[in-house]
């Protein structure tokens, strides 16, 4: 029995705390959902703990490390491939083709139907839409025609380039994505920084040296449209190298709070080209002019009959296609800054796992954890661009639009003028575009899902040729559900992290026996396969 006083009572943790520090040690989750799975053949039903999956390590470290592990895996595959990707589609089969041709019977006598007015156009409707689904169940993957017919075409804009821009040659993009090799044995690949441009001189703590002179307003357009500018990068630099350029990125904030990009690059590119390409990619926004607030403070448009008006006048704002048609000159022109910062890597050399290491560096940390406002002069920083980026508007769907006397697309009665819940109107993003990760489809050949699945086959393999088997459940005989906020049934939270936690220990012994039996120290999975763990979900 503990004796001591209330304050050295007090001091003790919580038998909580010591839980989620168990699970924190073990690499279990800290914060699963629960979900409900019933078995269809035995009727048994059981409450599983599913990992979050966050990829911020101050709301669940185990699951943010595990991702940054497999994105490590993912640069380190893709970055000195030799051989190419193989992506060749497979042909249609005949039950693909058979139902393709029932869609277009549906979609014709659904047409049909609707312009007569008949009541059976909406099972036809439904009907195509089975069908649908059957064909990507079946392995179909783009976009069907819609049953409506084609959607208004987008309005022309010119593509002649800018008489500021530099020209840049032009080749026939070649389907390659290896780079080439040198001397009989060496094929480097490049590591690419690039940043946004200068918005006036700034002190070493990333504030500005004048904040009366700093411009603001170009700050914040250009960090929401830096993943737009970033993808007529990738596009020129295709165009003037002349093969299928294939890249792994991160971005982060830099101390002032514009966006940079590191970039790893599989194949060798002349330092001079990207200094070029970078120098000419610009990005132009063809949205309507938003330079000049028509609505602040208390007087801002109101819904009425299906539609956002004046408050004074009751007359409709104008609508985001109306606005777009009397678009003559782009609202906004993105371009990077002058300094590029490029290298050649080569493959399996201490220095390429540096830069892996760099790319992933601060995946698992929120933008508000790598750029910190320790000081006033900062905070007064962060301050002014979060203000500007609450009026600038981040998509065709925000509402930040009607500040401007803008209808935009999707609006309803629940729309409320100026306020967008996009992250770039979050103080704690600071207008960073939402993919933290950038990587090009035929990086690597496999996606997240594949390379899970490869990591953990490899330790399932281990641990077979040790005896020791997993059975896989058939999931077709699984009813997975997930467990409402409330149910009475649901286990706590901590009994939940135990079972887990127990789990783990056992999975950590049967692996190091398997590590043993290969002749490797135990003591956890190779960093490789850190992210790897077998589970009942």
């Amino acid at each position: 029995m503990n004796t001591g006083t209330r304050a050295e009572r007090m001091r003790q943790p919580l038998a909580s705390d010591i839980i989620t520090a168990t699970a924190e040690q073990h690499g279990v989750c800290v914060r699963p959902f629960t979900m409900e799975v019933g078995d269809l053949d035995t009727g048994e039903l059981r409450y599983v703990p599913v990992p979050c999956g966050s990829t911020i390590e101050s709301q669940c470290g185990p699951c943010a490390r595990k991702a940054r592990a497999l994105r490590m895996v993912q640069c380190r595959e893709g970055w000195h491939l030799t051989d190419e990707p193989d992506f060749t589609p497979d042909q249609p089969t005949a039950e693909q083709t058979a139902l393709m041709e029932l869609r277009a019977d549906l979609v014709q006598a659904y047409r049909h139907a609707a312009e007569q007015g008949a009541s059976e156009a909406d099972e036809l409707l439904e009907e195509i839409r089975s069908v649908d689904e059957e064909l990507r169940q079946l392995g179909m993957r783009g976009r069907l025609p819609s049953p409506e017919g084609p959607d208004k075409r987008p309005v022309k804009r010119s593509t002649k380039r800018r008489q500021d821009a530099p020209e840049l040659p032009r080749r026939r993009v070649e389907n390659r994505t290896v780079g080439r090799e040198f001397a009989g044995r060496f094929r480097p690949s490049m590591f690419v920084t690039l940043t946004c441009d200068s918005y006036g001189p700034v002190r070493e703590d990333g504030t500005p040296v004048n904040p009366g002179t700093y411009d603001y307003r170009r700050a914040a357009r250009d960090a929401v449209h830096f993943a737009a500018l970033v993808d007529r990068w990738w596009q020129n630099l295709r165009r003037v190298v002349g093969w299928d350029v294939q890249y792994f990125a991160t971005v982060e904030p830099q101390k002032r709070c514009a966006p940079h990009l590191h970039a790893a690059i599989r194949g060798s590119v002349p330092h001079e080209v990207l200094r070029l390409v970078t120098a000419a990619t610009y990005h132009q926004v063809w949205w309507p002019a938003h330079d000049e607030l028509v609505y602040t403070g208390d007087q801002l448009p109101v819904w009425e009959h299906g539609a956002f008006v004046d408050p004074d006048t009751r007359q409709p704002l104008t609508g985001w296609a109306e606005a777009l048609d009397q678009v003559d000159e782009p609202a906004h022109v993105v371009t990077f800054g002058r300094q590029v910062h490029s290298k050649g890597i080569l493959g399996g050399s201490d220095e390429a796992g540096r830069h892996i290491g760099y790319l992933t560096k601060y995946l698992t940390k929120s933008t508000g954890e790598v750029i910190t406002a320790d000081t006033d002069r900062q905070r007064a920083h962060h301050d002014r661009l979060h203000d500007e980026l609450q009026v600038t508007p981040c998509s065709p769907r925000c509402a930040v639009w009607l500040l401007y006397g803008i209808q935009p697309l999707g609006a309803n009665g629940r729309t409320h003028p100026g306020r967008c819940k996009g992250r770039a109107h979050r103080r704690t993003t600071l207008g960073l575009p939402g993919r933290r990760v950038l990587v090009s489809r035929k990086w690597s050949g496999k996606t997240l899902a594949d390379h899970r699945a490869d990591r953990k086959a490899f330790v399932l393999a281990a641990l077979a040729e040790v005896g020791i088997t997993k059975d896989e459940p058939d999931r077709s005989r699984l009813v997975w559900q997930k467990v409402q906020p409330g149910d009475p049934h649901q286990p706590p939270r901590d009994h939940l992290l135990m079972h887990a936690i127990a789990e783990r220990i056992k999975w950590k012994a049967e692996y190091d026996k398997a590590l043993l039996a290969a002749g490797e120290p135990p003591g956890g999975p190779p960093a490789h396969l850190s992210a790897t763990q077998p589970s009942a979900a």
